[in-house]
């Protein structure tokens, strides 16, 4: 079993940045697991914000937040991170964490095992 903890979550005024963490625990083998960022506004579906493939270190964002948002992962701390800059009032938004033993990424959300309780991004305008 792993358990993911996110954090780093809060309110920000537009424009402004944030960083997410992601500690994961229960398995050191989770170091090479694909990690996904995902974010689900009230009344609206889970959605894909980005990923980073469990070896090589691919990327892949979703088309609202290129340029904004980055992905990372720390190994030897078994935590990923997401680093969100020029946030904007439509960011807002509980982020969940997501980890799976593939080593690809995918945007969809059956494809992670192991999700985190969330943290709630606010951005005022």
């Amino acid at each position: 079993q792993v358990q993911l903890v996110e954090s780093g979550g809060g309110l920000v005024q537009a424009g402004g940045s944030l960083k997410l963490s992601c500690a994961a625990s229960g398995r050191a083998s989770c170091n090479f697991y694909a990690v996904g960022w995902f974010r689900q506004a009230p009344g609206k579906e889970r959605d894909f914000v980005a990923g980073i493939a469990g070896i090589g270190g691919g990327t892949v964002y979703a088309d609202s937040v290129k340029g904004r948002f980055t992905i990372s992962r720390e190994r030897l701390k078994n935590t990923a991170y997401l680093e969100m800059n020029s946030l904007k009032a439509e960011d807002t938004a509980v982020y969940y964490c997501a980890a799976t033993k593939g080593t690809t990424v995918r945007r969809d959300t059956s494809y992670y095992s192991y999700w985190g309780l969330g943290t709630q991004v606010t951005v005022s305008s």
